[in-house]
């Protein structure tokens, strides 16, 4: 993983958590992709698009062969001219000639992904692995150049005007070079590169004994009374015959896909218990000595710690910071404790209804215990608010969705989307379609969507839907952006077409305002362009942005349809969707602001990790620490994955977005005013990238800082009042 993705910095905490200082920081979640013409790259048509199905395994190997090695020589030819330079103009001796060398490279690795993830027939894993990891170090050669990192250093030092994005890409290289250790003397720079390799060796055996401790575990059902209400999706994943769903004996693993449906859906108390003292206690030691984890958790954190110091960060915490819109652990945390003054007062409030729902229907139970929530919170959810998710899923049609959505997004960002056939895919069922501005004829991003499962040749995945960067917008390399969504929808049969659950429903939203940040970027730069260069905890905004408009009533007089007499959603059934958003909204919250104040502690202090544990426990919960509930010992997101002293993004973009939200809210009833909300959205958050801070992205559109109320009120949270 680069240092530059596992960083942070921005909020200066005055009188407000939220007040935001102007400062840089970045992150790169896409590939950046520049120029490509055809007699560049064989993999792409005249039209500029991809040959998607005459592109072979052969041809994409042999193209990132030869890019790789023209980029990796090219950036030496750089070198040796800015060595010769008195004073090199950065942009135009070294930035911009970049942009246009890394072109057909970036291309292919976006071409390769999107056959990876849509086609893996056409892309194995082993061959996409092969080509990721050669582009991803020939990328990094621009990164981890002393005479680049140098030049960049000079030019930033000179204080020669620069615009705000020429700022933030030269900002963006020279934190890539430190965060690299460009800026290290002596021994410093051999102890970082021994430290990184050893963090890398932990790293692989925590998640090699997390993977087998999974793996392992396999619970079988033989009574055919328990999967009764087992929805047919779940009991395909677990039958011992797909075909035969309803047919024993059932397998129960840990994998996500079977083992949350199984704890929402399984009636035996006994069985649950088994199934999340399974998930809980992986990594404890307390089976199998030999898949431990803690000892591992132990030296990652001191790896980190000490990576940190040796680039002179008192804390791996601090140094997360970096290249975060947070911009402190101090801000972090007071964002944390704000809405858990919301979210523990409702959590108790909702544990107890939910505890008195239970005994009303037949619990037995002393107390409420973590195995029994999701399945009387469902069986609540249903009774509360008469919400049956098949009922809903009749209203939602894949194109009655897909097109209100797209009408959505015409209206609010001035835009027409048109589907453009006969374009070349890597499978029958993929569309292309084109953006065109309100005053252009010619289109100015496009992108494939491929929106159905196929078991035999798909990447399955636990959230079911990618989005992928094929092609970065650039004014310097004149390239138009371009890119792919895949989704695991069910296709439609002969009868019936594909119904989306409200969660699929919610995910498309989603990816589709992601996907908007890419598609609708105006920058001069690929470098910054779309997710490119944003902080970690604000790149998924737009997504949600996207998705609070599955709060908005009108909308689903665009996107819903019943499937048989084309009935729109009742007002009753909008109303049960918004209560069911709010349902348990307290415990939910206060999980996820527990998770982000131990990932953040785990990394800013030396305490031994089940001490914090212990600490941290009963601020955020309202049940006990089971003894054997061993859960950071299988917290993989934080210590294998990218989220280290990075967890908190997942609540902090949420802030943000619902703040972003409630200005088209209040402004519901008029519809000029609504237009001119999202016009300044679509020139703000869709047009910037990362090549404006995000405080300041949020101050061009919002005129002031980022406050927690928003999303306190979607989520219908208030503070308990003080007794008298």
């Amino acid at each position: 993983m680069s240092l530059s993705r596992c960083s942070t910095r921005i909020f200066q905490n005055r009188n407000s958590i939220f007040q935001l200082p102007r400062r840089h920081g970045y992150i790169v979640l896409v590939p950046e992709i520049g120029e490509d013409l055809p007699e560049k790259n064989p993999l792409i048509q005249k039209d500029g698009l991809p040959e998607f199905n005459h592109i072979t395994i052969e041809n994409c190997m042999a193209a990132i062969g030869k890019q790789t090695l023209e980029f990796e020589s090219d950036i030496k030819k750089i070198e040796i001219e800015v060595s010769g330079l008195e004073k090199p103009d950065i942009f135009k001796n070294v930035i911009d000639p970049i942009e246009k060398l890394g072109s057909p490279l970036e291309t292919t690795w976006g071409v390769s992904k999107t056959l990876y993830l849509g086609n893996s027939t056409l892309m194995p894993t082993k061959s996409y692995l092969a080509i990721h990891e050669r582009a991803r170090r020939a990328r990094a050669v621009k990164f981890n150049s002393p005479i680049i990192y140098d030049a960049i250093l000079k030019e930033l030092e000179s204080k020669r005007k620069l615009s705000d994005e020429q700022e933030r890409v030269a900002k963006k290289f020279a934190l890539e070079g430190k965060l690299n250790g460009l800026n290290l003397i002596g021994d410093k720079k051999e102890l970082l590169k021994e430290n990184l390799n050893k963090l890398v060796t932990e790293q692989n055996k925590f998640k090699f004994k997390n993977e087998n401790v999974t793996r392992k575990f396999m619970h079988q059902i033989h009574d055919p009374q328990i999967v009764g209400g087992f929805p047919n999706d779940l009991l395909k994943t677990i039958a011992f015959d797909p075909n035969q769903p309803t047919k024993g004996p059932w397998s129960v693993s840990l994998k996500p896909n079977v083992c949350v449906p199984f704890m929402q859906y399984c009636p035996d108390r006994e069985l649950r218990w088994n199934v999340w003292q399974a998930m809980v206690s992986r990594g404890s030691g307390y089976g199998e000595k030999d898949f431990e984890t803690g000892s591992h958790i132990e030296e990652i954190r001191f790896l980190r710690r000490d990576q940190a110091a040796i680039l002179g960060y008192k804390t791996f915490a601090d140094m997360s910071m970096e290249t975060k819109m947070a911009g402190s652990v101090e801000n972090v945390m007071n964002m944390l404790e704000t809405l858990r003054t919301y979210a523990r007062p409702a959590q108790e409030a909702e544990l107890e209804g939910l505890y008195a729902f239970a005994l009303e229907s037949g619990f037995e139970g002393a107390r409420m215990e973590l195995w029994d929530v999701p399945y009387w919170k469902r069986k609540q959810r249903i009774a509360a608010f008469d919400y049956n998710e098949t009922s809903f899923q009749e209203y939602f049609p894949l194109p009655v969705v897909l097109n209100g959505l797209f009408e959505l997004c015409e209206r609010l960002f001035n835009i027409k989307i048109t589907q453009r056939l006969s374009v070349s895919t890597w499978h029958k069922d993929v569309r292309f379609y084109d953006i065109f501005e309100s005053h252009s004829s010619d289109p100015v991003a496009g992108f494939y969507l491929d929106p159905y499962a196929r078991t035999a040749d798909k990447i399955q995945t636990p959230n079911n839907g990618w989005v992928i960067g094929i092609q970065n917008h650039s004014r310097i390399a004149d390239t138009k952006p371009l890119m792919a969504l895949i989704f695991n929808f069910e296709p439609p049969t002969a009868e019936t077409p594909t119904l989306l659950r409200f969660k699929d429903v919610n995910l498309l939203f989603h990816k589709f305002g992601h996907a908007l940040q890419h598609l609708l970027s105006r920058t001069d730069y690929s470098e910054v362009s779309g997710s490119s260069n944003i902080e970690w905890d604000v790149v998924e905004v737009c997504g949600h942005v996207l998705s609070h408009w599955l709060q908005n009533e009108s909308t689903y007089k665009l996107i819903s349809s019943h499937y048989k007499n084309e009935d729109k959603l009742p007002s009753n059934m909008f109303e049960s969707l918004m209560n069911v958003h709010k349902h348990t909204a307290g415990l939910e919250l206060s999980r996820e602001l527990y998770l982000s104040a131990l990932d953040m502690e785990l990394y800013s202090s030396k305490t031994f990790w089940l001490d914090i544990v212990r600490k941290l426990w009963p601020v955020y919960r309202c049940f006990p620490l089971d003894k054997i509930d061993s859960h950071p010992c299988s917290f993989t997101q934080i210590f294998t994955e990218e989220w280290a002293a990075a967890y908190y993004s997942h609540v902090w973009s949420r802030v943000i977005a619902a703040d972003i939200y409630s200005a088209f809210h209040e402004v519901r009833d008029n519809e000029e005013q609504i237009l001119d909300v999202g016009k300044r959205f679509r020139h703000t958050y869709l047009a910037l990238g990362g090549g404006c801070h995000p405080s300041e992205v949020f101050r061009k559109f919002r005129g002031r800082d980022p406050s927690p109320k928003a999303l306190l009120k979607s989520l219908g949270l208030r503070k308990k009042p003080n007794p008298a």
